[in-house]
């Protein structure tokens, strides 16, 4: 599950799940979904990605900013995602995957608005009803 949360200026997102590696998938959905109907992206090719920081909400910030690094390099926007997070010494490690295609204005049709980054403006993730939460504020 994701959610959209308002903010004055830019726009919050939500994610939830089980786990959370889930959290964040459900967090980049939103993030993807903002920028255009995830839904129309079919997944042609994969992206690795690599994020680490110090605690998982900044870890969830990082993770939101490779992916986003990763369609403005590649020229891609994505509908899958995948994530593997471990603490290893002080640090949280994650690696994960992406798949989508290039936009194609004909195929793309609902595209909404561009996002540039994830910031730790209203930035949280911790669990509630055992359910797993990531959210923060994405510069729109």
């Amino acid at each position: 599950m994701y959610k959209f949360l308002e903010h004055a200026a830019d726009m919050g997102i939500y994610g939830e799940g089980n786990s959370f590696e889930q959290a964040f998938v459900e967090g980049e959905k939103a993030v993807f979904d903002l920028m255009v109907k995830i839904g129309q992206v079919e997944q042609k090719k994969k992206v690795k990605i690599k994020a680490e920081a110090d605690d998982l909400a900044a870890l969830f910030v990082e993770w939101l900013n490779e992916l986003i690094t990763a369609k403005d390099v590649e020229g891609l926007y994505f509908s899958k995602f995948e994530v593997k997070i471990k603490q290893k010494d002080s640090k949280y490690k994650l690696k994960g995957k992406a798949w989508g295609e290039p936009f194609n204005p004909e195929k793309h049709t609902e595209v909404n608005v561009e996002v540039k980054g994830a910031t730790y403006s209203g930035l949280e993730c911790g669990q509630k009803e055992g359910r797993y939460f990531c959210q923060c504020v994405v510069d729109i």
